[in-house]
């Protein structure tokens, strides 16, 4: 909060306080006279006393003329040494009557202040212009409204030092477009939005459902220098409204921690030295001598003094406390004397509008006293203008039709006194009441402009293109009024009198055009459009009205003069214009102009020249042209023709346009012109040439021939190798470009070099070739380049690795394995030389006994030395080879000794049972079971399961078999799936059996009953039966819980019990207890639990207690929205929310609907309901999301629902609307709304 300064405390040299608070200028407040009697002696011993006691006077106001004010009641204490001190004079000593001060006004004053736009004249008040009869005059005028903008205004309030307070004021916006703009002032002009910190803050709010702003005021440990006079002003455009406030800040009362330095502070606020310690008391009081002079009264002097007269009085008898005197003279009201001959004067000022009417009235004390007014002086008499009347003792004096020279100084003489006012009188602008029009007419002819205006006898000035219109003796303009309308004539009409003509009135202007125009041309024939062959005659002619007038031809804007070749004719109406031989240059627009007029006839002549295209120019053999490939080529032709022929260039049905990028074709002025920037081998072939205008067409072609190199062969076949050579063959070319092909190049590289060595340098014809001096077991490539006249192609891609390699040994130890049935397995060592080429794998062949044919047992070469023989038939005899297979071939096969008989030998069957498996298997249900059991025998056992004797259901259990073991596999076991398996395994007579265990358990069943058999003191004693389902296993134990009857609480007594009967003991007296128990097995408590039927009342010995029955209050209840859906609008591609809450018992099932369609498992929205809550989000809508929402609450009770509607902005492309889903149709019918809009 910021501290006052001496600008605070002293503007423009006069205190703050001289100028009444909120007066704005406008009415004076009605002064309030006080009457205090001076304190006797007992009063002023009562002075002494801690606690005065007050007394309460009547005041009556003085009215003003305006409203009758409330009387006024004063509360008045004694004078305390606080008030004494705050007016100290030096000399001479106040009267006790002036050291009282008044404390507090029962009532506030009326508020009079009135809003800017309404004020006049500086320091006047403006009265009622439009004159007020009589009987208005006893009406009282009610006052204007308290506030246009402010809905709540700050009070006034007091605080302690050190304290907080907040300052409210509120405008309600619903009217308002923008924020409104408020300002907070302390005393005068301190704005405090400067001053804002630690001790002052400012705060704006906005209540968007009320809407309402609320700014506020926070002053922080407020200090002494706080207090004083506030101000708020709130301002929108052109509304205005303040309010003046008050804050007082007191000392705190009943301080513990009393500072001695408090009490030598000074207490003159707002001063420089406010706050330091001042000592001069301590010093010794000397009696002040008395003054032999007259008494004066301080008081009485400051009550009849103006407020600017206040500092130099105080100065003039010592009082140095202004701020204290301030004070005190703001409590002190004055009384308006009155005069001997008004009771009531005249306004300070009135107004009246041109031509009405005003009311001067004063109330006189004395109704015999002679009256006279006065104008500037001047006595006025009665007359029609100035009317008098007396009603009572008011004299009424009546300014009728009230002119600019009734705006004077008027006066009233009452004997020796009179009074003042100033009239003034507001002249009502000239506003033109009727437009003039516009004038359309010929030469000679008589112009009249008229304008009516809203008052005769009005000034009004003509123009004409914005310079007054003279109207002189020998002008030919007149001007003439008759009353309100004003003439402007213009007898002989010319074609300079063509202009802007406008009239000026002080409220406003109107303009009009007037047009003077020639008379009117006719026309019988007009020119013709012609179009005519070069060499042809040209013959222009046309007929007009009047046949006098002459004319001139134009051509293309420039005058055409006869000649040998040019001819002009005109006779009567008739004008021609002859050309004899036209040429091109003939070409143009033709006009011919009357003179005198603006009006001219124009035809166009076209000379047209049939097209033509010039290919000698070229100088090619049968307009045949060679280029090699990469080259640019272009083809310059010339034409002509006119006008400019059409040119389109064409190879085959393909037309060469001139925007093309590698081809394309141009033309401009007489040429056309072929460009290939850079020529490929498809630009081979013949062009066209169309040339087309309105004479004829034309065609002409041109063969172009790109010769080019050929494509590289295809990658060579190297077929055979050998040690140090191979054989390779290729194929030609399949484009040998446009040129024969001359022959090869062959080369020849390492595979790990990057070297190609050329192996010919003489061509080669032929598409064979043999390389030779080749290293064994190094890998070569090969590829070939074609030629031809143009030069060499791009090498082939290089052919295969291939490595000069000889074959490998023949494989070793070679002997049977393994054989059954069908297979026979046998095994090899590799060779004992394998050479540089490495071995690729081996081929196992084999041949039946008493055949020659060896058939191959493996398609792809295996790796591994063993394999096994498959498909082969029962008691069969076969031989078996094997061979080694690298880079250059097979190697020599090495064959078994002997013939092998394809028969297996047979090994008795052995279940191998798991260890877990030997015992029972448990599971619980709705688990998985999942069992391998394997087992041994040759040929492949037979696998069989059976349970309690009977098949497997493969429904229930699936059961796979592989060679060597056997799979059980349950996915969700169920209690059914217990009991003993049977699994035999069995080869031809030989059988094996294993049998496994197993059981599936689940939850136990509660209890069949519970009774409670006795009742005894704080014990009951319980029985029950064991469930019917002990879940497929054994009963382990039971719980035991009690529950109070009044909270039905389970409270668990004791677990893992196993006897069917127990005594609960320690039971609360009075309380009534039921009971229930779970069983256990090894799956954990059965789900569900027995309650006793009846309860157990624990009841104190000789005593009993009748409860009474109690009625639980049904909460039931239909669906009921509590807070409905709100139409919203939705900005397409931002995520959208419908909310809504919904009060319902037992819980409702929501539902959202689309136009009247529920909303079920679209991704593209998502609903929420928490606590009643209901949201719809739409992610990312579109225009195809808009239309009416629904939400439908149901329960058992009944239904209810809301709806809105959602509006979507903005727009989707096609692409986005396919991505989202929508359908065609819609898309459709979105995409032609989207293109009708903005042709709106």
């Amino acid at each position: 909060m910021p501290e006052p300064t001496k600008k605070d405390e002293m503007a423009n040299g006069q205190p703050e306080e001289s100028v009444a608070p909120e007066s704005n200028g406008a009415m004076p407040l009605p002064e309030i006279t006080l009457e205090v009697s001076p304190p006797t002696d007992e009063d002023s011993a009562a002075t002494a006393t801690p606690s005065p006691t007050p007394h309460a006077e009547s005041v009556t106001p003085v009215s003003n003329g305006a409203m009758p004010l409330p009387e006024i009641t004063l509360e008045v204490s004694p004078p305390t040494d606080d008030d004494a001190a705050a007016a100290t004079t030096l000399s001479p000593k106040p009267h006790a009557e002036d050291a009282i001060s008044l404390k507090k006004l029962s009532i506030e004053l009326p508020h009079d202040s009135v809003p800017v736009p309404a004020m006049g004249r500086k320091d006047s008040v403006w009265s009622l212009g439009d004159g007020q009869g009589p009987d208005d005059l006893e009406k009282p005028i009610d006052s204007p409204p308290r506030s246009t903008l402010l809905i709540e205004s700050p009070q006034s309030a007091t605080i302690p030092v050190g304290g907080d307070i907040t300052f409210v004021a509120k405008v309600e916006a619903k009217d308002l477009l923008r924020k409104p703009t408020i300002k907070w002032i302390k005393g005068k002009w301190m704005d405090l939005a400067s001053k804002t910190g630690k001790h002052l803050q400012l705060k704006e709010t906005f209540e968007r459902l009320t809407k309402i702003h609320t700014f506020e005021m926070h002053i922080v440990k407020a200090k002494d220098n706080y207090a004083g006079n506030y101000r708020c002003e709130v301002t929108y455009k052109d509304k205005f409204d303040s309010c003046c406030f008050e804050l007082e800040v007191k000392e705190a009362e009943g301080s513990q921690n009393f500072d001695i330095r408090s009490a030598f502070k000074r207490s003159s606020e707002g001063q420089e030295d406010a706050g330091e310690l001042d000592f001069s008391g301590l010093l010794k009081h000397r009696e002040p001598k008395a003054d032999e002079g007259p008494d004066v009264d301080v008081w009485e002097i400051l009550k009849n003094a103006r407020p600017d007269q206040y500092e130099k009085i105080a100065f003039m008898y010592g009082i140095t406390d202004l701020r204290g005197l301030l004070k005190r003279m703001k409590k002190i009201t004055r009384v308006e004397k009155k005069t001997e001959a008004f009771a009531k004067k005249l306004d300070p000022a009135y107004q009246a509008d041109k031509g009405g009417k005003i009311r001067m009235v004063v109330d006189l004390a004395d109704p015999t006293v002679e009256l006279k007014w006065y104008k500037n002086g001047q006595e006025i008499r009665s007359s029609p203008k100035y009317i008098f009347e007396h009603k009572g003792t008011q004299r009424i004096m009546v300014i009728n039709n009230c002119s600019l020279n009734d705006d004077a100084a008027y006066s009233v003489a009452a004997g020796d006194e009179n009074c003042a006012t100033e009239l003034f009188v507001k002249e009502l602008p000239v506003k033109i009441v009727k437009n003039i029009e516009p004038v359309k007419t010929t030469v000679n002819e008589r112009i009249e402009l008229e304008c009516e205006v809203s008052e005769e006898g009005a000034q009004v000035k003509w123009m004409k293109n914005g310079v007054e219109v003279p109207t002189g003796v020998r002008s030919r303009y007149r001007v003439k009024c008759e009353g309100t309308k004003h003439f402007l004539v213009i007898d002989d009409a010319s074609r300079e009198d063509t202009g802007t003509y406008s009239i000026m009135a002080t409220g406003g202007t109107s303009e009009a055009r007037i047009q003077v125009d020639l008379k009117p041309l006719k026309i019988f024939q007009d020119l013709q459009d012609m179009k005519v062959m070069l060499g042809q005659p040209i013959n222009l002619h046309c007929e007009i009205f009047p046949g006098n007038v002459a004319g001139r031809w134009y051509r293309n804007g420039q005058l055409i003069q006869p000649n040998d070749r040019i001819n002009i004719v005109h006779k009567n109406k008739v004008h021609r214009l002859e050309v004899a031989t036209s040429t091109l240059h003939d070409t143009g627009d033709y006009t011919f102009v009357p003179e005198g007029y603006s009006q001219s006839l124009s035809a166009k002549i076209h000379i047209i020249d049939p097209p033509r295209v010039h290919l000698e120019s070229l100088n090619f053999p049968d307009n045949t042209v060679t280029i090699v490939a990469g080259n640019k080529l272009r083809l310059e032709i010339p034409i002509t023709g006119e006008p400019a022929p059409r040119v389109v260039w064409m190879k085959g049905e393909r037309v060469i346009l001139e925007s093309g990028n590698r081809v394309r074709a141009e033309t401009y002025g007489d040429q056309t012109s072929l460009t290939i920037d850079v020529t490929e081998r498809e630009d081979t072939g013949n062009y066209k040439i169309v040339l087309q205008n309105e004479a004829g067409e034309a065609t002409a072609s041109v063969k172009v021939k790109v010769v080019d190199i050929p494509d590289p062969p295809e990658a060579p076949l190297v077929p055979v190798v050998g040690g140090d050579w191979c054989s390779m063959t290729w194929e030609p070319p399949k484009y040998d470009g446009s040129s024969p092909i001359l022959g090869y190049y062959i080369e020849r590289k390492k595979k790990q070099s990057s070297r190609w060595m050329r192996l010919n340098f003489d061509l080669i014809k032929e598409t064979s070739f043999e390389p030779k001096k080749m290293i064994e077991g190094v890998p070569y490539e090969v590829r070939i380049f074609a030629v031809n006249a143009i030069g060499s192609s791009r090498p082939s891609e290089p052919s295969k690795a291939f490595t000069p390699l000889a074959v490998t040994s023949e494989p070793t130890m070679l002997v049977v394995d393994d054989v059954t049935d069908t297979t026979v397995t046998v095994k090899w060592r590799p060779p004992e030389t394998i050479g540089a080429a490495g071995l690729d794998g081996y081929l196992v062949e084999y041949c039946v006994e008493g055949t020659d044919d060896w058939v191959v047992s493996n398609n792809e070469l295996t790796e591994k030395t063993k394999f096994t023989i498959t498909g082969l038939t029962p008691g069969t005899r076969i031989l078996v080879r094997v061979k080694a297979i690298n880079a250059a071939g097979a190697s020599s096969p090495r064959t078994l000794q002997h013939h092998v008989m394809v028969k297996e030998v047979i090994e008795p069957p052995k279940i191998r049972v798991p260890r877990h498996l030997k015992q029972t298997y448990t599971r619980r249900v709705g688990e998985a079971v999942n069992l391998v059991v394997p087992f041994m025998g040759k040929p492949r056992p037979k696998v069989n399961w059976l349970k309690e004797g009977q098949p497997i259901e493969p429904t229930h259990v699936n059961i796979r078999n592989t060679d060597c073991d056997s799979i059980i596999f349950i996915r969700k076991a169920e209690r059914s799936h217990s009991g003993k398996y049977e699994m035999t395994v069995q080869v031809e007579n030989h059988v094996d059996t294993a049998i496994l265990d197993i059981q599936v358990v689940d939850l136990p069943g509660p209890p069949q009953s519970v009774t409670i058999e006795d009742v005894w003191g704080g014990n009951v004693a319980l029985v029950w039966t064991p469930p019917k389902d002990n879940g497929n296993a054994p009963i382990t134990g039971y719980t035991i819980q009690k529950a109070d009857k009044k909270t039905m609480e389970w409270f668990t007594c004791i677990e893992h019990y196993h006897r069917s009967c127990i005594t609960i003991t320690e039971l609360v007296v009075g309380n009534e207890y039921f009971f229930r128990i779970f069983a256990e097995n090894m799956c954990g408590l059965s789900e569900t639990a027995t309650q006793s039927k009846k309860s157990a009342l624990i009841v104190k010995e000789g005593m009993q207690v009748k409860t009474h029955e109690f009625t639980d209050h049904d909460f039931m209840e239909a669906p009921k929205f509590t807070q409905p859906l709100i139409n919203t609008f939705a900005i397409a591609g931002y995520n959208a929310t419908l909310n809504c809450s919904v009060r319902a018992n037992p819980r409702a099932k929501v539902v959202w609907m689309k136009n009247k369609i529920t909303i079920l498992d679209d991704p593209r929205y998502r609903m929420f309901s928490n606590q009643g809550v209901c949201t719809l989000e739409i992610r990312k809508p579109s225009p195809y999301d808009g239309g009416t929402y629904t939400c439908k609450a149901v329960n058992d009770l009944g239904e209810a629902q809301v709806d809105c509607k959602l509006e979507i902005k903005g727009g989707f492309t096609f692409f986005e609307l396919m991505q989202r889903g929508v359908p065609l149709h819609l898309i459709d019918k979105y995409m032609n709304e989207k293109v009708v809009e903005p042709q709106k």
